[in-house]
């Protein structure tokens, strides 16, 4: 009988079911093979190359089963990665999820018995975090993309950077009421002076004019001259303290100015911060390598960069033995070298300069170079941090 047309019901079924999951008793985990009924997976154990697969898998069946182990785990945290995020799921739904796809490698060919015990062993293995609960098991994927780990550094510096700016908001506030209170003159009590009148026969007459707008109010020419006499020196008194009250106010600064000065100097200090950047890595640099990945042969050794990859990623030749690694960023630290040698500016306003190491402040962690290149050549550059430099070779 021939085979059916391409357009025909038939064919157009078959394809329907060969797209679908079939039972998972007629799959054949070694040849990769699905049948769809009971006699093809018959067949299809009496044929010769699946005959083959079985004498190679018999020669080290831990191999495959190792294959199959690493190719469902790696599958399993894609899916939860891709689709779940970092969000606590239960760990039958991605496993639902999973085997919906025809081509998923089936848990029966991997090491793990039940869905139970692969996650117990990926939250052993530190891979993401599970907790038991009575409905079942849940996962929680943990994020360690080196991005992810930037933005959220990032997000935490941008945070802490905005809580530091309201805190100093508030001490300058603070610190405006106090002056405001101790820059107060204290009221001085009113005097009384008795009333005498040499001459019944002349009027008394009060100026009852608006002396609070005026200031102080000066003695009514129609009083006595003896009524309201006051030694001439008590007067000259108390000009004295206003007038050095208003050399005191004109000294101090106003607070639209402070205003002004703390807007520049926080303008300042976002320009310095947006001239940083994360990556530091330059060529013809001496740097040493911290991590202890590679074994104590490279630990806390001395190389130089060669080449720089991707900004983030060094070919560095070591000092001493001339060996060439390929390493990444974060398992490099700048040296420091002894004061009056020359060294390179890796970041801040000042990237890419050569100076010289004119001293060491070990209590503030930073350092004072002397520009050796560019336009501000000779220039003295104090409390530069010792990640922003390193030695040159």
């Amino acid at each position: 009988m021939g085979k059916a047309d391409f357009l025909s019901p038939k064919a157009i079924g078959n394809r329907i079911k060969s797209k679908g999951l079939q039972k998972l008793r007629w799959y054949c985990q070694m040849c990769q093979k699905q049948c769809r009924d009971e006699n093809g997976f018959k067949c299809h154990c009496m044929a010769e190359s699946h005959q083959r697969q079985l004498l190679l898998a018999s020669e080290d069946p831990n191999q495959f089963m190792d294959y199959f182990s690493d190719e469902f785990k790696r599958d399993f945290l894609e899916l939860l990665r891709r689709r779940f995020g970092t969000k606590r799921v239960h760990n039958n739904i991605v496993y639902n999820e999973y085997i919906s796809h025809r081509e998923h490698v089936h848990m029966n060919s991997t090491q793990w018995e039940t869905l139970t015990d692969f996650t117990k062993w990926v939250g052993k293995e530190g891979l993401a975090k599970v907790d038991e609960t009575p409905k079942g098991w849940y996962i929680q994927y943990i994020d360690r993309d080196p991005e992810t780990i930037r933005r959220q550094e990032e997000l935490e510096r941008k945070k802490k950077q905005d809580l530091d700016d309201e805190e100093r908001g508030a001490k300058f506030i603070e610190e405006q009421v106090r002056r405001g209170k101790d820059g107060r003159e204290p009221e001085e009590a009113p005097t009384f002076t008795e009333l005498i009148r040499e001459n019944e026969e002349e009027k008394i007459a009060f100026n009852m004019a608006s002396s609070s707008v005026a200031g102080p109010s000066k003695p009514s020419s129609l009083l006595g001259a003896s009524a309201l006499k006051a030694p001439a020196g008590a007067t000259a008194k108390r000009k004295e303290p206003s007038s050095a009250s208003e050399s005191r106010e004109k000294k101090k600064k106003s607070a639209l100015e402070e205003i002004i000065e703390m807007e520049e100097r926080k303008k300042k200090k976002q320009m310095s911060a947006s001239a940083r950047t994360e990556n530091w890595l330059q060529p013809n640099i001496v740097v040493k390598i911290v991590t202890k990945k590679l074994g104590e042969k490279y630990h806390k050794k001395k190389a130089v960069i060669q080449e720089v990859r991707d900004q983030y990623t060094a070919v560095v030749k070591l000092v001493i033995s001339g060996d060439k690694l390929k390493l990444d960023q974060s398992h490099l630290e700048t040296v420091i070298p002894a004061p009056g040698k020359r060294v390179m500016i890796l970041n801040g306003e000042y990237r890419d300069t050569e100076a010289v190491l004119e001293g060491i402040d070990e209590k503030k962690f930073s350092a004072t170079l002397t520009l050796d290149s560019g336009r501000l050549k000779g220039k003295r550059v104090e409390g530069v941090a010792y990640e922003d430099f390193s030695k040159m070779p």
